[in-house]
């Protein structure tokens, strides 16, 4: 599954549905997909989500990322940080627009 989220402000960004769910339930909602996030919102969900991020650097802060691996490819794992970055790029549009987000699946 896909999950798209969309705003007035941006353009949309596009995820695997698991990292959107928790990437959702790290801005302070359910993981229901389809679902939205009101412009009062969304800059305290943009807050929730930049807080786990640097929680999760810091958590991982003594790891290399050469040697975390996918166990199914075999490939290096993509960081929280990384994966988080265009939803916040989203958000931040939206808050700074004072627009709604909505995400549906594809």
């Amino acid at each position: 599954m896909l999950v798209a989220f969309r705003s007035k402000a941006s353009g949309d960004v596009v995820m695997f549905g698991d990292v959107a769910a928790r990437l959702i339930k790290l801005m302070g909602h359910s993981g229901v997909v389809p679902s939205a996030i009101l412009a009062e919102d969304v800059g305290a969900a943009l807050c929730q989500l930049k807080q786990a991020v640097e929680a999760d650097k810091t958590a991982s802060a003594g790891d290399e990322p050469s040697q975390i691996r996918e166990e199914d490819s075999g490939q290096p794992a993509v960081s929280l940080a990384n994966r988080a970055l265009p939803l916040i790029e989203l958000l931040t549009a939206a808050a700074a627009a004072q627009c709604n987000v909505m995400w549906d699946k594809m």
